[in-house]
């Protein structure tokens, strides 16, 4: 990509509605995507092509940070990053070489002390950022700590110090009915780090341990700054982020990134905070993140309203009239399962110059899995989206 990339005003639009693949609640059924009404998706899927991509490997289930690398055309099995990093980098906190981070989730314990909660209900974000705020008091000389809220039930936490290595494993166990996991270190180089937060996290319980519903903390991707190669660099677009969520700010980030801040956070305010960057930026990731957490609850109705509302609000988007813009997600979240699958993530690539339009009239995994894109790995998407902008040359003579 660094020697074939080329220069243009064509702007791409990567348009990301996070687990977005799903299952039909019955055999035969409509999926999510298939059962939203989608007036604008299905009108670009008869002028555009559809596909479907592998976000890791098949029958491999991603995370949402491999994921989305994947989509930015990093191979996710070479380019290894942890949650707690991406957390951390979304919400502002400096993570160095030598730092670790972890991403952290309230949750609520029974008096036997285990999981009856792993979101603490998902408290919202008023009644979360005090709490955070108490256990930024817990320190140790050794070691600086950094802890800072993300949104609702989420926080980031660093841990800076000498010979702290992030091979850790996670102390969330995915699943109630058991108390949280300790940190163990994945080798002995880890011994130190795991300690600490193993000090910290006992600080932690007897802080909320009054708390109706917060009064645990699970931890979870310890990481450093993986220090990966940029993306303008590599593809030499100048790449915005548009999320509400940190999270994805922060993978957004290290790749080199720039995000635009802006109120509000439904799908219209997303497309309204492209519009004020249009002509500062080529390329734009534009994340929508609660087509997965309703996936993640179960709700199948809601999962498939909040794709109604990207499509309602598409027009905005299509107004500012991107040269290519791809319509996909980073994984399947299906709402039957309430947790991410390894399932092939619907994908529609809509280049008015440049498609070949295919036999296909509807946006959903049934056409999807017919569309003339096929199925294909996820990191290899961006050179495809740079094929359709005019902006690589030729390979070879």
């Amino acid at each position: 990509m660094r020697d074939l990339k080329k220069k243009n005003p064509n702007k791409i639009v990567l348009l990301v509605m996070d687990g977005l693949g799903g299952l039909p609640r019955e055999p035969g059924g409509p999926t999510e995507l298939e059962a939203a009404n989608t007036p604008n998706f299905d009108r670009l899927a008869r002028h555009g092509s559809l596909g479907q991509t592998i976000p890791i490997s098949p029958g491999i289930t991603p995370g949402s940070g491999p994921a989305h690398l994947a989509l930015f055309g990093y191979d996710p099995l070479e380019y290894d990053v942890g949650r707690g990093v991406l957390e951390a980098f979304g919400v502002g906190l400096e993570v160095n070489k030598g730092d670790v981070a972890a991403r952290g989730n309230f949750c609520t314990i029974d008096k036997d002390g285990k999981i009856i909660d792993r979101r603490a209900g998902r408290i919202p974000t008023e009644d979360a950022i005090p709490l955070v705020d108490r256990l930024s008091a817990i320190q140790f000389p050794e070691v600086q700590i950094e802890v800072k809220h993300v949104k609702e039930y989420r926080f980031a936490v660093v841990m800076r110090g000498k010979k702290l290595e992030p091979a850790l494993e996670d102390t969330d166990p995915q699943s109630t009915g058991v108390a949280p996991l300790p940190v163990q270190p994945l080798n002995t180089n880890s011994q130190k780090a795991a300690d600490f937060f193993n000090k910290w996290i006992a600080g932690a319980r007897e802080i909320l341990a009054d708390e109706n519903r917060a009064n645990a903390i699970t931890l979870r991707g310890f990481s450093t700054d993986p220090g990966l190669p940029q993306f303008e660099e590599i593809y030499g677009l100048h790449p915005a982020c548009i999320a509400v969520y940190p999270m994805y700010r922060g993978v957004s980030k290290l790749v080199g990134m720039e995000v635009h801040q802006f109120e509000g956070d439904r799908p219209r305010d997303e497309f309204l905070a492209a519009a004020q960057v249009w002509e500062t930026y080529d390329f734009f990731f534009i994340h929508i993140k609660k087509t997965d957490s309703k996936g993640e609850d179960g709700d199948f109705e809601g999962k498939a309203a909040e794709i109604e509302a990207v499509d309602s609000a598409l027009p905005d988007l299509l107004a500012l009239q991107p040269d290519v813009l791809a319509i996909t997600g980073d994984h399947s979240t299906p709402s039957t399962m309430k947790v991410h699958s390894w399932h092939p993530v619907p994908l529609l690539l809509w280049a008015p110059k440049t498609i070949r339009p295919d036999d296909q009239s509807s946006f959903g995994e049934t056409a999807c899995a017919h569309g003339a894109l096929g199925t294909f790995a996820a990191s290899s998407l961006m050179p495809l989206l740079l094929a359709h902008a005019g902006r690589l040359e030729k390979f070879g003579a």
